[in-house]
């Protein structure tokens, strides 16, 4: 069966170009299994780069200096050694430059990671705590990390140093998320079925155990205003929560398998789900309809077979900063670009055994993870929103579609609002 439909040209769709690697180190023999990196994840602000290289460790680099190392190489492999370290330097007033790369040694496997920053306005939601263990500053970016023990360790990005243990998880913590909006709340999907909301501004304190799924939690994601998550996982199950008071929305129907992957748009009128069931969905989050389709396989899959395997399970999506654009990844060996407004690819790529994918904080590259512990970096399409595009994500970052139904357009102009595509 072919990946596109029979209209579609694949010589005509763009390759997307590779602009950088970076290789983990080579595994002693006896050690093949363990090496899969789960996860990639970009700083909030840009500044830092993470992925799981397996058995045990993570990876933290200047994205800067990582971009700068990819322009130096053309599509040279990149290495994780020294070839990216920056070294402590002292400035004109004699303090120390923010460190550089760190390699973190995590006690277990690592399956997902997040970073998360700090807004002082934003204060702990235990108003009756008079004393904090610590105490978070605007400048300092923190990150997350899922074990396979079910523990969530917590560490300074510019010392490299632990802050907080969590736990209360007893399985395989799978994805993790911090809230956009500066509160340093942290929600954990784990295999134990369960989703998990902890304070950092009160050390880590566990506020809320999100119960519903029957069975393993997959990812999880905020809405960027904080106000909504989405959480998928294992049968079927895609679930919108309200954030405010931990209480389930609805629960999304129409995927065949497990749905793996999730991910709002930058206004959060839309959301992503990826799918075993060889499908990404988007999705009106504030009615539960789904408003575009993207298959992976041609002709697409009866339900049976959709649910079983298919080899073309989607292993990850991710949105785009334009807000035009997601991409996907699947078991056919094809890294996905597409447009909201499309149905086929506009741009591919090829890469074997990937886990995972995220878009730069600028949405410019996208990193992908595989099976060896290594990323690959390509180019992004490239192109300018229009203005009634930029106008519509304004309009939908603080409007709901309920509101935006009610508003007295014409209805043309209210299904462009809707994303009626």
């Amino acid at each position: 069966m072919a990946s596109f439909p029979p209209r579609v040209n694949e010589k005509e769709i763009v390759r997307s170009r590779t602009i950088g690697e970076l290789l983990a180190p080579a595994a002693p023999f006896d050690k093949k299994c363990g090496r899969e990196n789960w996860t990639v994840a970009f700083a909030p602000d840009g500044s830092y780069f993470a992925w799981s290289q397996g058995h045990r460790t993570v990876k933290l680099v200047p994205w800067s200096q990582c971009l700068k190392n990819f322009l130096l190489h053309g599509t040279k492999n990149v290495t994780n050694s020294s070839s990216l370290r920056l070294s402590r330097q002292n400035s004109d007033g004699g303090q120390k430059t923010k460190p550089g790369e760190h390699t973190i040694d995590c006690g277990d496997i690592v399956w997902s990671l997040a970073f998360g920053s700090s807004i002082p306005e934003k204060q702990s939601r235990c108003v009756n705590i008079e004393w904090h263990r610590f105490k978070f500053g605007q400048d300092q970016l923190l990150l997350a990390t899922g074990l396979n023990n079910g523990r969530i360790k917590i560490w300074d990005v510019y010392t490299g140093k632990l802050l907080l243990n969590l736990v209360d998880h007893t399985e395989v913590v799978r994805d993790l998320t911090f809230a956009p909006d500066g509160s340093l709340i942290l929600v954990s999907a784990s295999r134990d079925k369960t989703l998990r909301v902890w304070d950092l501004k009160d050390d880590g304190n566990m506020m809320k155990v999100l119960r519903g799924h029957p069975n393993w939690v997959y990812s999880c994601a905020f809405s960027p205003d904080s106000s909504m998550m989405c959480s998928v996982g294992a049968s079927k199950a895609v679930f919108l929560w309200n954030m405010d008071k931990y209480t389930m929305i609805r629960k999304l129907e129409g995927h065949h398998h497990d749905v793996v992957a999730c991910d709002f748009s930058p206004d959060g009128a839309l959301l992503a789900t990826a799918s075993y069931d060889t499908r990404v969905y988007i999705w009106d989050p504030y009615t539960g309809d789904i408003l575009m389709e993207f298959g992976h396989l041609f002709p697409p899959p009866t339900p049976i077979f959709a649910g079983g395997a298919n080899d073309r399970w989607v292993r990850a999506v991710s949105f785009s900063h334009d807000g035009l654009h997601i991409a996907s990844l699947a078991d056919d060996k094809m890294v996905r670009f597409w447009r909201i407004d499309e149905e086929y690819p506009v741009q591919i790529a090829s890469l074997s055994n990937g886990l995972c994918c995220a878009f730069s904080t600028n949405g410019s590259v996208l990193a992908a993870g595989t099976h060896d512990g290594s990323v690959y970096f390509w180019a992004t399409p490239r192109q300018v929103p229009s203005l009634q595009h930029l106008c519509r994500m304004s309009v939908r970052r603080v409007m709901t579609t309920q509101e935006v139904q009610k508003l007295p357009v014409p209805s043309k102009v209210l299904e462009f609002l809707s994303y009626y595509i």
